[in-house]
């Protein structure tokens, strides 16, 4: 899914970065994924070189179902993960900053704010990984409805809390009349 699909773009406004959470932050879950992938294959040869428990005429089709329904599951919540993880989003326009926040497979939430409303921008990055990887926060201050955003483990939070504020002070000097 593009970010332009999720957005209605104004005439004079375009997209300047579509930021994504970084992908070390998946890692985690990839390494969980191979262990639950490996964990039936390892309970069955445990099980084959020591009883003779899955070779009778029930218990061997019974062991393939529950195995096949254990693999869907784990790959349901492999890609429920994913989609949550792939989809959320901060896109960055020349007039708006909006965050798309995916909330489960089915749900999603947008929000929006002008760039001229936003008063301040702090980044952080937390940690020795987070430091070696170079991933963060931003807050966003902003006077508009929604007071803050936050996102989340993103990639070189200290340069694009940069570039935010140089846009919103851009957008500014436009909303004042300096041009």
């Amino acid at each position: 899914m593009n970010a332009g699909s999720l957005i209605k773009l104004k005439s004079y406004e375009k997209i300047l970065y579509v930021v994504r959470r970084n992908f070390i932050t998946f890692a985690p879950i990839m390494f969980l994924l191979g262990l639950m992938l490996f964990l039936p294959v390892g309970l069955y040869w445990i099980l084959a070189r020591n009883t003779d428990i899955l070779t009778g005429s029930v218990s061997r089709p019974l062991s393939i179902l529950f195995a096949g329904i254990y693999y869907l599951f784990v790959f349901l919540y492999f890609y429920a993960y994913f989609i949550d993880f792939y989809l959320d989003m901060l896109i960055i326009t020349n007039d708006r900053l909006i965050d798309v926040e995916q909330k489960g497979v089915f749900s999603r939430s947008i929000a929006e704010v002008d760039l001229y409303q936003i008063q301040d921008a702090s980044s952080e990055i937390k940690g020795a990984f987070s430091t070696l990887f170079n991933y963060g926060d931003i807050q966003i201050q902003t006077a508009g409805a929604l007071p803050k955003f936050v996102i989340h483990n993103i990639s070189s939070p200290h340069v694009l809390r940069q570039e935010i504020l140089a846009l919103a002070a851009e957008d500014k000097k436009y909303h004042i009349g300096i041009k």
